[in-house]
């Protein structure tokens, strides 16, 4: 894992999206398309907002895939992903992606699973752009999260803390507004990106980051297994890497 700490998130932002970029360009330059992954959330707001502004991409021949989306929630949500990623994201680019995979769980939730998992089991991707929860997990695979499964999506159970996340950052009125399941993207799908641009700011990461990071690697801390992954970048700032090197919880 290359970690990697600047004094803003605005810094860290457009350093996660300048790497991201170069290595789409490289696949692009390679195969002449290039598949990612992108996630939501406060995490990935200045990461996304410079991707977009990132030269040299031919945007009409990227191929992206949606990470997680909670179940039951309208697109018109203020909490929706697709309604996040469609805004801050696909309506900023200088032109039409080649297709995005947006995950729809308001009706069926493991017909969909199934639905964008037949779509990415034929897409390898070259560069996941992902975060990290305030209780480690990733994406929306909460501890103890499942390292075994090989579905590319899974339905799953939001713990309390994620919930709590959810309204702490302000998508959600009350606490118990906040969906108890989602559709989430596998770890395993996760790993097999060829790249992982992981972005986490702030100080309320910093426990996850350091647990990411210097622990062990464990299903209780989901975003552990990215130590195991052979080309994975962390772009932290200084309140999320307050932690590193100061030791566990008792």
């Amino acid at each position: 894992m290359n970690i990697q700490r600047f004094d803003s998130k605005e810094a860290m932002g457009a350093a996660a999206a300048a790497d991201g970029a170069d290595k789409m360009r490289k696949a692009q330059a390679a195969r002449g398309e290039v598949n990612i992954i992108v996630a939501t959330g406060a995490s990935q707001f200045e990461m996304l907002e410079a991707l977009t502004k990132e030269e040299g991409i031919d945007w009409t021949k990227v191929t992206v895939f949606h990470l997680d989306e909670y179940v039951g929630l309208s697109i018109e949500h203020p909490a929706s992903f697709r309604k996040y990623l469609k805004e801050r994201f696909e309506d900023q680019l200088p032109s039409a992606v080649r297709a995005f995979h947006y995950i729809n769980a308001e009706q069926n939730p493991e017909a969909e699973c199934d639905r964008v998992g037949a779509l990415i089991a034929g897409s390898p991707i070259d560069v996941a752009f992902v975060g990290i929860g305030e209780n480690g997990h990733l994406a929306f695979n909460d501890p103890p999260a499942n390292f075994e499964t090989e579905k590319p999506y899974l339905v799953v159970n939001l713990d309390d803390a994620c919930r709590q996340q959810q309204f702490g950052e302000g998508w959600f009125p009350t606490f118990e507004a906040v969906p108890e399941k989602a559709i989430s993207m596998s770890v395993r799908q996760i790993m097999k990106s060829g790249a992982i641009i992981c972005t986490v700011p702030d100080e309320r990461k910093a426990e996850a980051v350091r647990n990411s990071v210097e622990g062990e690697i464990s299903p209780e801390v989901p975003a552990s297994i990215l130590q195991q992954h052979g080309d994975c970048g962390l772009y932290i700032d200084e309140q999320a890497a307050s932690l590193l090197g100061k030791g566990g919880a008792e």
